[in-house]
């Protein structure tokens, strides 16, 4: 089955409440579609963290964070300690339903946060950087490239141009090759694959 690929602009992704109500979360696509914060399958969304506090538990999911602007993060999770979220920094990877508190190094940020249904998914989630056309790998299940610079896709129903902070999901096995508009693309690209 071949399914086309899916451009969800910045404009156009819902915004809500975190689940604890301490901060917004912006969702980029959940699935199944109209999932809830309970039931959904897997999930991309992106936070405004402005001030510091406990994380949201999520019993059985798991989830990976990069920090999209600001200074950073300092997280305290059970289980696994202390751990420094930057900009620069490479995704953390950790259980959503160990508790996690969070201290601001600065001022307020803006994070990308991806989160699976242990058992049924798992996920990684990478930062990239092109620097001529760079062809995506082939995976079983979904990929998300969600742009940090001006960007487009080669896709075979053609060229889709991708803003900061868009996002395109397709399917894995789809032949796609990121192409820099300016001197190169930034992007993290999230993969999903059923278990």
């Amino acid at each position: 089955m071949h399914n086309g690929a899916r451009l969800l602009r910045n404009s156009d992704h819902r915004r809500m409440p975190w689940k604890n109500g301490g901060g917004e979360t912006v969702e980029v696509i959940v699935h199944p579609e109209g999932a809830s914060l309970l039931d959904f399958g897997w999930r991309v969304s992106m936070a405004t963290v402005a001030s510091d506090g406990p994380f949201s538990v999520f019993p059985g999911i798991d989830r990976t964070l990069a920090v999209l602007s600001g200074d950073g993060m300092a997280l305290s999770i059970e289980g696994l300690g202390d751990k420094l979220l930057t900009p620069v920094c490479a995704p953390l990877a950790f259980p959503a339903d160990a508790p996690t508190t969070a201290r601001l190094m600065g001022g307020p940020i803006t994070d990308l946060n991806v989160m699976t249904r242990r058992g049924a998914f798992r996920h990684s989630l990478t930062h990239q950087v092109a620097e001529g056309a760079r062809a995506l790998r082939e995976t079983t299940g979904k990929r998300l490239l969600l742009a940090l610079s001006p960007l487009g896709v080669s896709t075979a129903e053609g060229l889709i141009g991708l803003h900061p902070l868009d996002a395109l999901v397709f399917d894995g096995a789809q032949k796609a090759e990121v192409i820099p508009t300016g001197e190169k693309a930034t992007f993290y690209l999230v993969e999903i694959t059923p278990v």
